[in-house]
């Protein structure tokens, strides 16, 4: 992750584990009955296998030497990047949208060569905040169209009540949108979104908007 630390992540692993609201997480503010959860939850994501590194502006290189080592010593199963626009090209240049299709891919390389998923978060363009629908569109990733091109999924998360948070009538429902799919069909999906522990689940029948 580029954009947050190693200890902020393992927090929000936390919180979606224990299902702990993260500010009192972040406060050590645990009823007693929640301290072995908290604990149990805290031992199964030490016996992951998983690797966080939080250097700031990476290269692609960079990145494929630490992957190569790991899944050389480890094996991987799946590469995540937060976020592609916080990555920076081997060589400067002057041209952020050339910059950004070289990282682009070289990520693709590396999934190929890897042979694993390589998923990678992208900021949108500001495009977004001048239409009336939000709904973001595959041209609205930004930097470069070189993304929506090497990209075999692209996925956008939409929520209403983000935009309009006091006149929604969708609040904590995150449209989950497959804009793009190389090998199958794209289509939408409602989920249901609890911000206070950052994750999504499958809506409840009685949450379900007909």
């Amino acid at each position: 992750s580029l954009e947050m630390s190693g200890e902020q992540l393992v927090q929000r692993m936390i919180a979606a584990e224990t299902r702990i609201d993260s500010q009192r997480l972040r406060r050590g503010d645990l009823k007693e009955h929640e301290w072995p959860i908290f604990y149990e939850a805290v031992g199964r994501i030490s016996e992951c296998q998983l690797f966080i590194d939080d250097t700031p502006s990476i290269t692609p290189m960079q990145l494929r030497t630490k992957a190569r080592r790991l899944h050389a010593e480890h094996g991987l199963d799946l590469i995540m990047i937060d976020y592609l626009q916080l990555m920076y090209a081997e060589r400067a240049q002057n041209n952020r949208v050339q910059e950004i299709s070289e990282i682009s891919r070289s990520l693709k390389g590396l999934a190929r060569e890897l042979d694993l998923p390589v998923v990678a978060a992208s900021q949108l363009s500001r495009a977004v905040e001048q239409r009336q629908d939000k709904r973001p569109q595959l041209s609205d990733l930004r930097d470069s169209g070189s993304i929506e091109q090497d990209a075999d999924v692209v996925i956008f998360i939409y929520r209403d009540e983000y935009y309009h948070p006091d006149t929604s009538d969708r609040p904590n429902i995150a449209e989950i949108s497959v804009a793009k799919h190389r090998n199958g069909p794209t289509a939408t999906v409602d989920l249901y979104w609890h911000g206070q522990l950052a994750t999504f689940r499958n809506l409840q029948r009685q949450e379900i908007t007909l």
